[in-house]
């Protein structure tokens, strides 16, 4: 069987296979294809949706994690698919390079991270997919291609976020930047005070976000730049006290008080974020973006248009405050910058998105199912990896180029051999 981290997906496919090169990716893709199996590929199972669950072949390409080939001169990494952003960014450390900006999960695989429209904050900055330069791709009969901007701008502009829709992706060069340093304030803002400044605020940081527990009036903001400082990383009695015992040891205490004694849970939050202090980081920079979690949940993020960000806000601010959903996670919320990938969330326009969780142990569809409601009043669009509810009949008008993905979904996938249910409701048939 397999399970993905938090818990809320499983299944039992036909074939379980475990390539150890991309060569057995393509022969493991033409045995399903004699089968008659689907295709599907996990990562390192850090999504929350059903992308994963088929009743036919799971490919797994933890095996499939080597660094193939580092060109100082260009900054340009070429690594195999299953490699994680953790391994990438210690390797890429050594060799003086890094990612622009980076998400904070750093358990996932780079093609789960891409393919899903992964991203960090910052209002001058693009997802993760934008910094790769190519990426190679098994397609259904088995035949590698390799995809960048130049052979063929449609395939790239779709296989850059594909949703594991249009192959197998067994390898992509990323484009890389000279390694920096950040340095990282938070500190503790009234919400409206943010919301007030916001413009402000995202201009006069690289990068620039908030949580806010929906009980309280306050927020806890991050603000990280690039500094010409050496690093400094913290000892690891700060590193445990700050990183460990209040972001996971803390917030699993909270969690389970708040499930048994539902009256807690206010309080609670208005402490907490009365409690939450001020915090200085100066450090690798890959070490400023990740944080270690491990309080499971289910996760629920959409990307809006960045002019509605204060509305919004304040409206899943208020959804998250009524008992009966019982959230005892933060509200998260961060900015990216347009890109030109066919199903980026952000694609072709300034992009706010508002994350929300649930506990693993409580009740997440009611809370989800009123929260999308919201997402969809803005013309909101969901992170593909993490859950919502939406079909190809409600996603289309909200991408102006959809049929230019499925234009190529259908040249490189033409009898669905990746189409899952997932994909099937998410993205049609073809």
């Amino acid at each position: 069987m397999w399970r993905n981290w938090a818990g809320n997906q499983t299944c039992r496919p036909a074939v379980m296979a475990d390539p150890a090169t991309r060569a057995d990716v393509a022969r493991a893709v033409v045995r399903a294809a004699a089968a008659g199996h689907v295709v599907r590929v996990a990562g390192a199972s850090h999504s929350f949706t059903d992308a994963v669950v088929t009743d036919g072949a799971l490919l797994s390409l933890r095996h499939c994690n080597r660094v193939l080939d580092i060109d100082r001169a260009t900054r340009r990494i070429r690594v195999e698919a299953g490699i994680t952003l953790r391994e990438l960014n210690q390797v890429m450390a050594e060799h003086g390079l890094a990612f622009p900006n980076l998400g904070d999960i750093e358990a996932q695989s780079i093609a789960g991270a891409t393919a899903t429209g992964t991203h960090g904050t910052g209002a001058r900055l693009q997802n993760l997919s934008a910094a790769l330069h190519s990426i190679e791709l098994v397609t259904a009969d088995g035949t590698p291609i390799e995809v960048n901007a130049e052979q063929d701008p449609d395939i790239w502009r779709a296989a850059r976020v594909g949703v594991g829709a249009l192959g197998v992706v067994t390898a992509v060069t990323i484009q890389a930047v000279p390694a920096f340093t950040l340095e990282a304030v938070d500190r503790p803002m009234a919400v409206e005070e943010v919301l007030a400044d916001l413009d402000e605020l995202l201009a006069t940081n690289d990068h620039f976000q908030l949580f806010t527990f929906a009980h309280s009036p306050l927020a806890m903001t991050s603000a990280r730049n690039r500094t010409g400082l050496e690093p400094r990383p913290v000892s690891r009695t700060r590193a445990w006290v700050e990183d460990e015992f209040v972001q996971n040891h803390l917030l699993r205490t909270v969690c389970e008080l708040s499930r048994f004694v539902p009256g807690a849970n206010a309080p609670l939050q208005r402490l907490g974020s009365h409690l939450a202090g001020y915090s200085h980081r100066i450090d690798r920079s890959d070490r400023i973006f990740t944080t270690p979690l491990r309080v499971p949940f289910v996760e629920m993020e959409y990307a809006v248009p960045r002019e509605h960000t204060a509305e919004a806000v304040r409206a899943v601010r208020e959804l998250a405050r009524r008992p009966e959903f019982q959230v005892t996670f933060p509200i998260e919320v961060r900015w990216v910058a347009p890109d030109d990938a066919y199903l980026s969330p952000a694609a072709g326009r300034e992009t706010c998105y508002i994350a929300l969780h649930q506990y693993h142990k409580l009740d997440w569809e009611p809370y989800f199912r009123a929260a999308e409601a919201i997402f969809d009043s803005f013309g909101g669009r969901p992170h593909w990896g993490k859950q919502h509810f939406q079909t190809a009949e409600t996603l289309r008008p909200r991408y102006p180029e959809w049929d230019s993905f499925q234009a190529v979904r259908t040249r490189l996938d033409p009898e669905g051999r990746f189409a899952n249910a997932y994909v099937r409701r998410v993205l049609g048939e073809i």
